[in-house]
């Protein structure tokens, strides 16, 4: 069994009342677009009427009429605000749908430690720094299938397992877990993430946002790290 630290490289989503006081309750708990429309009719209706009816020896006063003028503005203002920002959900829902698609039959390297083996399974990891690593992969009971010892450097590697246990007994195929625990030349703790490497079977697209479906497991694309080339699989365990 070989641990192969060369890594690919990285290739590079309430309708108003009919008084003022009412309406202005109304449009301050309304929070969709129709129950603003709603408002803003009602608005300019009450706004109209008030003019049709005031007192011809105690008009309106020009503050407040420029007042209600701004109000009126504002409404408009925001309901156009709107229908844009809806327009913008959709371009996005859509922009997302199509990177998606992308991945559909690429291999990919995704943030995780459960991969699906199936005749090989292959996992990455990453160190800070060089360290002693021992490699653990459990099955999905959590009994230890495989464990080994390796000298790795700082950066990427990349582990293929082949299916032998430690004791030379092939494992069935199953999702199983890899732990990767680290210790540095003068014996403290190195942290090593982990990552899961396979094909994008599909894309659900009835998802916000959408899920790449890799061996039965379903990631975000925000998930994904690296393409990886076809040909550039790291060493297999052996026996």
């Amino acid at each position: 069994m070989s641990v192969d630290a060369s890594m690919p490289s990285t290739v590079t989503s309430a309708a108003a009342s009919s008084s003022s006081s009412s309406s202005s309750s109304s449009s301050s708990s309304s929070s969709s677009t129709g129950g603003l429309a709603d408002n803003f009719q009602t608005f300019l209706t009450l706004l109209t009427t008030q003019l049709q009816n005031q007192n011809p020896l105690d008009p309106l006063d020009t503050n407040q009429f420029t007042a209600q003028l701004v109000q009126f503005a504002q409404v408009e203002q925001q309901l156009k605000t709107n229908d844009q920002l809806t327009s913008l959900v959709t371009i996005e829902k859509s922009a997302q749908s199509t990177q998606a698609l992308v991945f559909v039959g690429q291999t990919v390297a995704v943030d995780g430690s459960t991969a699906h083996f199936d005749g090989s399974a292959t996992w990455n990891f990453i160190s800070p720094s060089d360290a002693n690593a021992t490699i653990t992969i459990s099955d999905k009971t959590g009994q230890t299938a495989y464990t080994g010892n390796f000298n790795i450097s700082s950066g990427n590697a990349s582990f293929v397992w082949d299916g032998k246990g430690t004791d030379g007994t092939t494992w069935p195929a199953g999702d199983y877990k890899m732990t990767v625990t680290g210790k540095d030349s003068n014996g403290k703790t190195v942290a090593i993430s982990t990552e899961v490497q396979g094909v994008v079977d599909s894309v659900d697209l009835t998802q916000s946002p959408p899920l790449l479906s890799i061996s039965g497991q379903n990631y975000t694309t925000d998930k994904v790290k690296r393409i990886v080339a076809p040909n550039s699989t790291a060493g297999t365990s052996g026996s």
